[in-house]
């Protein structure tokens, strides 16, 4: 099968991860590879005479990596030189459908916008465009396509494979292609990846492009902070969003704004002036120095009147005397680098693609490659376009609830998530007799998202009368007395900040469990929030086993998981390690440049993760590494051997002087014998004349800096789970008789995300599914990400090629 890729419509980060991941799993499963420049004007222009392949349906040969190693336009692409002439006299002028090879794509994943091109192309909507793009197709002997863009996008594709037959029949009538050719080619099999910054296509979690918008968003609020705050000011950030306010409500509860206008959720008063004047006021007489607020471009009030930035501007100057500035983020929203998951998302979207492409029969509908939680998913492109569009057909008819429902299942629950804990609304507060005592404590190491979970945590608490107490340093601060209520005011900043700003430390309850029980009772706790990685987990099973010692601990207790190392059994993200596969990804870009300006030299990166291999498999994913070592597979001189002839190989086949820097990732406990130093030197003896090698241990700066939006959002929506847990279980605790009150063992739980399902797993029940030796879980979700990650780097095809 010969397989093209092409990208249309607006440009997103990530699209030329996916560009590259259709092109190598396409030559993994024994197809021709092909990118269309340009989009759909691609298609309709075709190559000029003379650039025309013969139309042949024999697959050729060989097949294979070596056999589809480069033909010489990777480079030209990459640099921006489509149209002019290389040194060995190659060009792309009058050329739109071109092969490519294994190497052709090397280094695309850290580009952004799409190296192959887009452009809006209004001859494809016409039959006669169609037309042109089928004779094209079939005269490249192409009748597999992989479309990268919006749903308009792939609503043309999937227009263009309805159409197929009919148009092969006219061209066939016209004589332009021959009866051999008709009779190969009579269907097309497409499948759609969604390119979109905006989050604005249904039945997907995530659109390519969207965590890196969120990104640039959130790096923009975060400078803007400081100087709002610096001077009491007033910001009216305006973010791209024309029917879908995904990126602005992710940015207010990222960022932790005052007030958001979204297309789907309006204010719901006659006046949005009054009802955004009535927080901000509450905010300003808190004594809080700024004000953010987010607008989506296509925000709208309830009547549908559009909702413009500089009319807020007016109106927080002349109602509230502030000082009010305008920034209108635009372009930049689109542009940069891609954050690690617009690198692993359309990785592994581009790779499920050509898996469905090649599973495609001409009954099957087009499939649009989806994701839910960690899940990637194929529903029918149809569906996932019609019901896109029901959304705006929703706004338009004012029944904004349809159109949130319309979105995916968490966009209303962020939205009153956020309404919660940024409104100081009292209408929120409970009755008296409802209040709680709700303790929140850090344990483990730190993790960034830890700060912006207790901060939803203590704001949830307040807008309901609970009393939000903080524990300092863990169960030793317990110990210490160290615990206080923490103020709404306090906390305001705690969304951006990396770390723990409450202190954590390993220590276990286990050795002073009866002082345990006693601090909670002197203290009246009423529920336990905890917010850490294996040793809370740790922890909490401490704790329930101790409940039939101590009525003390007859609360509800929960954990949620925040560690980079994402080791806490069930559950498939821990908070933290969003923000470590970020820091990874800027490091060994880094170093991969300095790699690659060395030529040929290869780098072995150290990264943290303790027994536990998801930060390196998952970052050997984003970073292109060729290498990876975990711990649940271990290291062994075969294996050392094996790397190394694959290693030697790769760059005897390299271009003279363009060999490039290659990448290997080792988790920190992979080996206890094989270390750091003696891989690096073990590779740089056996690379002879071949290539160098070098080391670097990336160490703690994976635990710190601004924790990313992604590891924000999620902090947020699942600590508000957890206060509603403890809220659900301590009152109906509070309904039984005080004699012999005695807690089950589902209100200790963790909370954990499986699938497309979150929910809270009973501690007891998280042991069954853990290696509690190793400090980590079992089967883990990612495990076969590892050897996914080396058959893009090609080492299993050189490994079986070499005999290994």
């Amino acid at each position: 099968m010969r397989v093209a890729v092409l990208t249309s419509g607006g440009d997103s980060a990530g699209m030329n991860a996916a560009v590259r991941a259709v092109v190598k799993q396409a030559i993994v499963r024994g197809c021709e590879t092909y990118i269309v420049r340009e989009g759909y004007e691609g298609l309709v222009k075709g190559n000029a005479d003379g650039h025309f392949s013969d139309g042949t349906i024999t697959p050729p040969q060989d097949q294979g990596v070596e056999a589809n190693l480069r033909f010489g336009y990777g480079g030209l692409l990459k640099d921006g030189e489509g149209d002019s002439t290389d040194d060995n006299g190659k060009t792309l002028k009058g050329r739109y459908i071109v092969r490519v090879g294994w190497d052709d794509v090397r280094g695309w994943m850290g580009e952004g916008g799409t190296i192959i091109g887009t452009a809006r192309c209004a001859e494809f909507r016409t039959i006669e465009g169609r037309t042109a793009a089928v004779y094209n197709l079939i005269k490249e002997g192409i009748n597999a396509l992989v479309v990268c863009g919006g749903d308009g996008s792939l609503t043309g594709a999937d227009t263009l494979r309805a159409e197929w037959p009919k148009l092969v029949a006219d061209l066939r009538a016209q004589d332009r292609i021959t009866e051999q050719q008709a009779n190969a080619y009579q269907h097309l099999v497409i499948v759609g990846l969604v390119g979109s910054i905006d989050n604005d296509m249904a039945m997907t979690d995530l659109t390519i492009g969207a965590p890196t918008a969120l990104h640039r968003i959130c790096e923009s609020m975060d400078n803007i902070s400081s100087t709002a705050s610096s001077h009491s000011r007033a910001f009216v950030i305006e973010v791209m969003g024309r029917h879908c306010g995904w990126l602005a409500l992710m940015a207010g509860v990222s960022g932790g704004a005052d007030f958001v206008f979204i297309p789907e959720c309006p204010p719901t008063s006659d006046s949005w002036e009054d009802e955004m004047c009535t927080v901000i006021s509450r905010h300003r007489e808190a004594g809080k120095r700024k004000t953010i607020v987010i607008v989506a471009e296509g925000a709208l009030d309830k009547n549908l009147n559009p909702i413009k930035p500089d009319k807020i501007k007016d109106i927080l100057r002349e109602r509230l005397k502030l000082d009010t500035r305008v920034t209108t983020l635009g372009h930049t929203q689109r542009g940069g680098r891609p954050c690690a998951w617009d690198r692993i998302l359309p990785t592994l979207q581009g790779i499920e693609a050509v898996n469905a492409l090649l599973e495609s029969t001409p009954e099957t509908p087009s499939y649009m490659i989806g994701i839910r939680e960690n899940q990637m998913t194929r529903v029918p492109l149809v569906e996932a376009v019609k019901q896109t569009q029901a959304v705006a057909e929703a706004i338009s008819r004012k029944d904004f609830a349809t159109a949130t429902q319309l979105r995916d299942p968490e966009f209303r629950e962020a939205f009153d998530g956020f309404l919660t804990v940024s409104s100081l609304n009292p209408d929120y507060i409970l009755p008296k007799e409802k209040h709680l005592r709700i303790a929140i404590m850090h344990v483990g190491a730190p993790a960034g998202g830890m700060n912006a979970a207790t901060r939803t945590a203590v704001r949830y608490c307040l807008a309901h009368g609970h009393t939000p107490l903080a524990i300092q340093n863990g169960f030793k601060g317990l110990l210490d007395d160290s615990i206080f209520p923490l103020s709404w005011l306090r906390v305001d900043s705690w969304m951006t900040r990396g770390g723990s700003e409450l202190g954590t430390n390993r220590a276990s309850p286990e050795d002073d469990i009866g002082d345990i029980a006693s601090k909670f009772q002197q203290h009246a706790i009423d529920g336990l929030f905890l917010i850490g990685g294996f040793e809370a987990l740790s922890g909490l099973l401490e704790l329930e086993e101790a409940r039939k010692h101590y009525p003390q601990f007859h609360i509800p207790m929960v954990h949620l998981p925040a560690t980079l190392s994402n080791n806490v059994p069930v559950t498939e993200f821990s908070l933290g390690s969003d923000t470590s596969l970020n820091a990874l990804v800027d490091a060994c870009d880094a170093i991969k440049q300095s790699a690659s300006a060395s030529r040929n030299r290869v780098f072995i990166v150290e990264t943290q993760g303790g027994m536990c291999g998801y930060i390196a498999t998952m970052g050997a994913l984003a970073t292109g590494a060729v290498i990876v070592y975990t711990p649940e597979v271990g290291m062994n001189l075969h294996m050392l051997r094996s790397d190394v002839k694959f290693l030697q190989r790769r760059y005897e086949l390299d271009e003279r002087g363009k060999a490039e820097g290659r990448l290997v990732l080792k988790s920190e406990k992979s080996s206890s014998v094989f270390s750091l130093d003696v891989v690096t030197q073990i590779f740089k003896e056996e690379g002879g004349n071949l290539f160098d090698a070098r080391s670097a241990s990336l160490g703690h700066t994976l635990q710190g800096g601004i924790p990313s939006p992604m590891d924000r959002a999620r902090a947020s929506r699942l600590s508000l789970k957890c206060m509603a847990f403890i809220e659900e279980h301590a009152w109906a605790l509070k309904a039984k008789p005080t004699k012999g009150r005695k807690a089950d063992k589902n209100s200790a739980a963790v909370i954990t995300i499986t699938g497309s399902t979150v929910k809270f797993t009973p501690v007891l029940e998280m042991v069954e599914h853990a290696d509690m030796k190793n400090r980590r879980g079992l089967n883990p979700w990612w495990a076969n990400y590892k050897q996914l990650a080396e058959i893009l780097g090609s080492k299993n095809y050189f490994a079986g090629k070499l005999g290994q």
